[in-house]
């Protein structure tokens, strides 16, 4: 489990983890699960347009992913929003079509694209995956407070001159930026599912925000870790490892969240005590 290429599966894998569970966080308290599932779902016309041309398939990815990230957001401020990632999407998904129809040999890229190949990950892979890893976390802490502002409180961050659409273009960007680092390795429904188990998790766990990016990270992490380990006994696909455990996750979150509901309800309908109680049981004590 500690060879060449599985030393390599557990760090690529890892990297992925971290900024999923940061960027999820933000997808989940932001209600944008759809976009992205769209951006990593649509962005595989980039690999299959670079491919068709003869160019580096990371970069084709990243091409369309910032494409389509600024379409949702240019469309989304003259639309509704999930009207414009649908948009998006099938305008992506007919160019990846159009793209597929000029070549007959793009079957097994497309598998990896979706579903990943993070048992196959080569030593060279490793690098690129660290670096945009590193930039969607930079630009992510650069847009902390405007973004966790807008998230939370949209009316008072633009009382303090933030404006929500342009906020909005630079997380899109930033999802992007992650969706374009993990697809090569986990692809779409595994970066899909691990920003949405884990930080949705943790936000059942938790209020403050710090707190639960931290806890979503963790979770992501043991989520991917243990879908490798148990893809390497089992040779099963590691997706449906990835994807039990992320709704695994979430339903122990909404477990605990109904469990401490119950809690303050029984606390509310509680009697109040008697007056001179305390003094009552002071002296007894003595």
């Amino acid at each position: 489990m500690l060879s060449g290429f599985m030393v390599n599966a557990w760090v690529v894998a890892g990297i992925v983890a971290v900024v999923a569970g940061a960027v999820g966080f933000f997808v989940v308290l932001r209600g944008s699960a759809f976009v992205a599932d769209a951006l990593p779902t649509g962005a595989f016309a980039g690999a299959a347009g670079a491919s068709l041309i003869g160019v580096n398939t990371l970069a084709g990815l990243g091409v369309f992913s910032l494409l389509g990230a600024l379409g949702i957001g240019w469309l989304g401020r003259r639309s509704r929003h999930d009207v414009a990632t649908a948009l998006t999407l099938v305008t992506m998904l007919g160019l990846g079509a159009l793209f597929l129809s000029f070549s007959g040999e793009y079957a097994q890229e497309i598998y990896s694209l979706l579903f990943g190949e993070v048992l196959g990950i080569s030593t060279n892979e490793i690098a690129p995956v660290a670096i945009l890893g590193a930039v969607s976390v930079a630009a992510l802490l650069v847009i902390y407070r405007p973004l966790l502002l807008t998230s939370v409180m949209p009316a008072l961050g633009e009382s303090r001159g933030l404006r929500a659409a342009r906020v909005e273009t630079l997380f899109l960007v930033v999802l992007a930026l992650a969706t374009s680092m993990a697809l090569p390795v986990v692809g779409a429904l595994l970066i899909f599912s691990l920003m949405i188990g884990p930080p949705a998790a943790a936000r059942s766990f938790t209020d403050r925000p710090a707190f639960a990016i931290g806890l979503s990270v963790v979770m992501a992490l043991g989520t991917v870790w243990a879908a490798i380990a148990a893809t390497y006994q089992t040779n099963w696909p590691v997706g449906f490892f990835v994807g039990t455990l992320s709704a695994g996750w979430y339903a122990v979150g909404q477990i605990a969240t109904a469990w401490r509901r119950s809690r303050r309800r029984a606390r509310a309908a509680a009697p109040a005590e008697p007056a001179g109680h305390d003094g009552l049981a002071a002296s007894v004590r003595l």
